[in-house]
């Protein structure tokens, strides 16, 4: 496999685990399990969403508001896997 490609399927891979984390923060202050007034869960809050929310917010032009359910991190996830598939698939495919 190309260099290149590899790296790019780990850095969606990289990308796909902060999405995990980014959902499973958001998760745990709605429900209060986690202070937002603690420093470190603050700027781990910021971090997260400084690296997903430009990505949810392009996808969140496209899809209608569901109430308050938000489907922007499911669509992101989704794009991440195929374009893993699809980078693998054109490495292997075409030798690259």
């Amino acid at each position: 496999m190309n260099p290149i490609f590899f790296l790019l399927i780990e850095l969606l891979e990289i990308y796909k685990w902060i999405v995990i984390a980014a959902v499973i923060v958001s998760w745990l202050i709605v429900f209060n399990v986690i202070n937002t007034y603690n420093n470190f869960v603050r700027s781990l809050l910021h971090m997260l969403s400084a690296l997903t929310e430009p990505v949810f917010r392009r996808v969140r032009k496209f899809l209608p508001p569901m109430g308050g359910l938000d489907l922007s991190p499911i669509i992101v996830f989704v794009i991440i896997i195929t374009l893993q598939y699809t980078i693998g698939w054109i490495s292997a495919r075409y030798g690259i």
